[in-house]
């Protein structure tokens, strides 16, 4: 996969804010052309722009690197820096033809020599799997490059579109080593990386010699505005207070519950997009008591997702049952294997791991209450959601003890692997999340659920490269998809549909939005009003 998921990732999710309006009359024209947008609070603390090394990359990452191939809103794939491409028959091999007008940032040249340095670089990384399926890369000439693969891969053009794989220049990663994504980050997109400082803010300059935007853009040449900002605001009340008083110009995510006070405000315009992200609560079967099936089984059994819709998100969105978004062909698993409310099933799988209730409402076992630590993460939407668990599962017997990590702290926290449960979400739109956060070999995190489970492993490896095609996938997936959640190591919670909110009065957005979120090709589109 990858993400947050994904959030990216992901997760794949920002925000954009913009410099406060001047008074009138003041300001120079470049300065009219500044815009800031506010990052969305899970993505809070990505340390890089790095991505064959990144496990979480935020939006901004779209417009530094331009991909081989773009995805839009309706995962249909369409050229960008690859012209066109070609699939062999049986899928052992693919052809990619090149753009011929483009440079990276430093001047070096994009082309067929430029991609399989660029590929290199996956090696032995955390997103090697992108690139597992290639066997060989050869060069066919100047603009043409051909992958010989190891077995078909379905799934290699959604991974080529990904932020993960926005096309880096090889030379400078090799120059900078770990600095590569900090100080510097060489790409050919639309804008150049100025500066970021880790949990505060990126800042983006236009690439003035930009001309080969993808198609999913009106405007393919350099971007409309100057000069971007990204910040990082890990509390969402203080960036909706600053797109309320004009110290942002947009919100890429703003929390459901914000909704109805954004509808107040004249100046605000809000743009909603589907949802690519599930909140979720993961349990660590390593981690007593959730080594025991039946106490995960009680847990997840206990959250009352409808509740949770109608109370907390003013049913904006939709109840999670599974581990992916419900687009998603993967999703549609056997009822039997969906996780919804359950409050009797809940407390009888209690009971049958050997956890009675004790007369102050709370389970007892060898003489020991059922007491557990629940992680979440610092924003106010996190919290709020954490709270509403907390006391769902007290209804059951488990006495739950929130504990709060600051949002860009709290990937470091879970690479201990001392989480029991916690509540957390992914953005992402392919059923490869599953493998990044329930596969094996990435325990702590992503896999904050620290799952390691034979037979999951053996559908793993038939879902990732045992399907010759996409329909091979999908029942692949969806039977991996089906195990993982028979063994309860996680329960879903919510899907929330994306929402941006924008400074009326200082952004013209684009009537249409071709790209499944508010990213680079929204962004080219998008105008200061001066």
């Amino acid at each position: 996969m990858t993400l947050n998921f994904r959030t990216a990732l992901l997760a794949a999710g920002v925000c954009l804010c913009t410099m406060a309006p001047f008074a009138a009359g003041f300001g120079t024209e470049a300065e009219a052309q500044e815009a800031t947008f506010v990052i969305k609070a899970a993505d809070v603390g990505a340390p890089t722009y790095n991505p064959p090394k990144a496990s979480n990359l935020n939006g901004a990452t779209s417009l530094i690197y331009d991909r081989l191939v773009e995805r839009d809103n309706q995962s249909k794939y369409h050229p960008h820096l690859a012209e066109s491409w070609e699939e062999a028959a049986d899928g052992k091999s693919w052809v990619f033809h090149l753009r011929k007008d483009v440079k990276f940032h430093n001047g070096e040249p994009f082309n067929a020599e430029a991609v399989k340095a660029w590929l290199a670089l996956f090696a032995g990384t955390d997103n090697a799997y992108l690139t597992e399926a290639i066997d060989k890369v050869d060069v066919v000439d100047e603009n043409t490059v051909k992958f010989e693969m190891k077995h078909p891969d379905p799934n290699i053009l959604y991974n080529l579109s990904s932020l993960f794989m926005g096309v880096v220049e090889a030379k400078a990663y090799a120059a900078l080593g770990d600095k590569f994504g900090v100080t510097e980050a060489i790409g050919t997109g639309p804008y150049k990386l100025e500066s970021f400082t880790v949990g505060q803010e990126t800042v983006l300059v236009r690439n003035d010699d930009y001309k080969w935007g993808s198609e999913l853009s009106k405007n393919t040449g350099p971007g409309k505005i100057a000069r971007i900002t990204f910040r990082e605001i890990a509390e969402d009340s203080t960036a909706f207070l600053e797109l309320k008083t004009g110290g942002v110009d947009m919100l890429l995510s703003v929390p459901t519950d914000y909704l109805g006070e954004l509808a107040k405000e004249k100046n605000v315009g809000v743009l909603t997009l589907p949802g690519q992200e599930v909140l979720y609560m993961p349990m660590n079967v390593k981690a007593e008591p959730f080594n025991d099936i039946k106490v995960r089984e009680g847990a997840a059994k206990a959250i009352n997702q409808k509740e949770i819709l109608a109370s907390i998100y003013s049913g904006v969105g939709a109840a999670a049952d599974t581990f992916l978004i419900s687009s998603l062909a993967e999703s549609k698993v056997a009822d039997q294997y969906k996780i919804s409310y359950n409050p009797d099933r809940a407390k009888a799988a209690l009971d049958e791991a050997g956890w009675k209730m004790g007369p102050d409402g709370i389970r007892i076992k060898d003489g020991k209450p059922l007491k557990v630590t629940l992680w979440t993460q610092s924003d106010t939407g996190f919290r709020r959601l954490t709270e509403v668990v907390q006391a769902q599962l007290k209804a059951v017997g488990m006495d739950a003890e929130i504990t709060t990590f600051d949002s860009s702290a709290i990937r470091d926290q879970y690479k201990s692997g001392k989480q029991q449960i916690a509540v957390r979400g992914y953005l992402w739109d392919n059923a490869d999340i599953i493998d990044w956060f329930f596969g094996g070999d990435r325990l702590g995190y992503p896999n904050v659920s620290m799952f390691n489970d034979p037979k999951a492993e053996e559908l793993r490896k038939k879902a990732i490269s045992g399907s010759a095609n996409m329909e091979e996938r999908v029942k692949n997936f969806t039977a991996y998809h089906e195990y993982v959640l028979s063994q309860f190591p996680m329960a879903p919670i919510y899907q929330p549909v994306q929402t941006v909110g924008y400074n009326k009065d200082r952004l013209k957005v684009p009537e249409t939005i071709n790209s499944p979120q508010y990213q680079a090709a929204a962004i080219m589109d998008t105008e200061v009003i001066n």
